[in-house]
């Protein structure tokens, strides 16, 4: 029996929907119990053909589908997929490796080693750092600090893979309120707890002030200390000053991790890189694809400057695994997953598809887009600027004539959310309700930025 049929089938739909993104409504027009009640249905005793799995599939389930795909797709930092990491992607499932080892996929697993230095290059990082391709910021955290903890207790004498945790002196983090949520659950995974956090004082933008992490540094100077600093804020998008604080870090023996889930992308664009000067002097690094490269979920990239510490916490044998050939690399002694989706491909693809010069084009826009949106917006009649974009990111509030802005903020994002033209989302920064404003999908263009302020103005009137 052919599947081609089927697949073709699928094709018409999957494309019909992306070619829809520019003009349905980016909200779902379909809410909970409605979706409880299509897709809800009762699993049968007999099997479904499959052509109707899919008709049934495609009808019910897309009155749900948030348009996060849309170039006026303002919310959370969630970019599109280029054209070819789409196409790419397909393929990946056909072609349905697993891409734990050179043995069970070899295409994909020097398609990885060819995105490593490819990435690497981009995000102008140490030539000689490791690397590996995650599911997102997440997980890239959790490698990159387990590497940290392996060589804070191996320099104390301790083999934490071996031994555990237990007796071993307790690893602190350094960091400020700015820190992303996904680094307190890193800690949680790796046994570090969120005590290990120490939240440093930062000035009025947020970044970390040198003379605060010197003073945390110093008052307890035995303790193994991680440093962790911000490439991207995830409301206003500002960087911490790692040309100051790396080495204060360094003099102390701490280990710098960064968390770029999207800002260390400003280091292929030549208008943004100085945000990040300083910070490829760090030890280790976190960053998304499915953001700033725009390839599909679920894919991010973890960089680490000592390359053993990186495999000593991940790297593991079994007795029915084949030996890699020669020096080919396998995936999974550099990523916490062991059976896994070739992210590679759509990485080769998205990167090979655009260039350096596509890269930095695309940050750029995005920029340029951003800044517009804030500004223009901010413009309107009882609006109110709270954070003009650094890189990517700002911040917006609505002004209530009787008083109550945050109640009327959530009320007027709503609004903007039900017209369908745009979607903005809402954040809480220094105390005030705010609409973020964050822009990394390739499709966003200055004809959207209209479209959306327009749609803006429409709503506040």
């Amino acid at each position: 029996m052919s599947i081609r049929p089927l697949l073709e089938r699928t094709a018409r739909h999957a494309a019909a929907f992306v070619d829809s993104l520019d003009t349905r409504g980016i909200a779902p027009a379909a809410g909970l119990d409605d979706l409880r009640t299509t897709l809800g249905r009762p699993l049968g005793d007999e099997s479904v053909a499959a052509d109707v799995v899919i008709e049934d599939l495609v009808r019910d389930a897309v009155p749900g589908i948030l348009g996060s795909g849309s170039g006026r797709f303002f919310g959370w930092v969630i970019g599109g997929a280029l054209p070819a990491a789409l196409a790419a992607d397909w393929l990946t499932s056909a072609w349905d490796q697993n891409a734990a080892s050179y043995a069970c996929g070899p295409a994909e697993a020097v398609v990885e080693e060819v995105c490593g230095a490819w990435l690497k290059a981009l995000l102008r990082l140490p030539e000689a750092a490791s690397f590996g391709l995650v599911t997102g910021g997440q997980l890239a955290h959790v490698t990159a600090l387990a590497a940290a903890r392996h060589q804070l207790l191996a320099e104390r004498g301790l083999n934490v893979e071996r031994d555990g945790l237990a007796g071993a002196p307790a690893i602190r983090v350094l960091t400020t309120e700015q820190r992303h949520g996904s680094i307190v659950r890193a800690l949680r995974l790796l046994g570090l707890g969120d005590r290990a956090m120490e939240l440093l004082p930062h000035d009025r933008a947020g970044r970390m002030l040198p003379t605060a992490l010197r003073d945390g540094l110093r008052r307890r100077p035995e303790a193994p200390t991680i440093v962790c600093l911000q490439a991207g804020d995830i409301n206003t998008g500002i960087f911490d000053p790692f040309a100051e604080v790396v080495p204060i870090a360094h003099e102390h023996g701490a280990w710098v991790h960064v968390d770029g889930a999207f800002g260390l992308w400003a280091a292929a664009s030549e208008r943004y890189r100085h945000l990040l000067a300083g910070a490829e002097h760090a030890d280790s690094w976190a960053t998304d694809g499915h953001k700033w490269l725009n390839v599909p979920f679920d894919c991010g990239f973890v960089f680490c400057a000592h390359p053993l510490a990186h495999a000593a916490a991940l790297a593991i044998d079994e007795v029915y695994l084949v030996p890699p050939e020669r020096d080919a690399r396998d995936q999974k002694s550099w990523n916490p997953e062991w059976s896994r989706r070739g992210r590679g491909f759509a990485v080769y693809a998205a990167i090979r598809s655009l260039g350096r010069q596509g890269v930095a084009e695309m940050i750029d826009r995005c920029c340029r887009c951003a800044r517009r949106l804030v500004l223009e917006i901010g413009g309107l009649p009882g609006v109110e600027v709270l954070a003009e974009p650094v890189l990517n990111q700002g911040l917006v509030r609505f002004l209530d004539p009787a008083g109550d802005h945050d109640r009327w903020t959530d009320e007027v994002i709503r609004r903007i959310q039900a017209a369908g033209v745009a979607w903005f989302g809402p954040t809480t920064w220094r105390g005030c309700r705010a609409m973020r404003v964050s822009v990394v999908n390739w499709r966003t263009s200055d004809a959207d930025v209209d479209r959306t302020v327009a749609s803006v103005r429409d709503v506040l009137g």
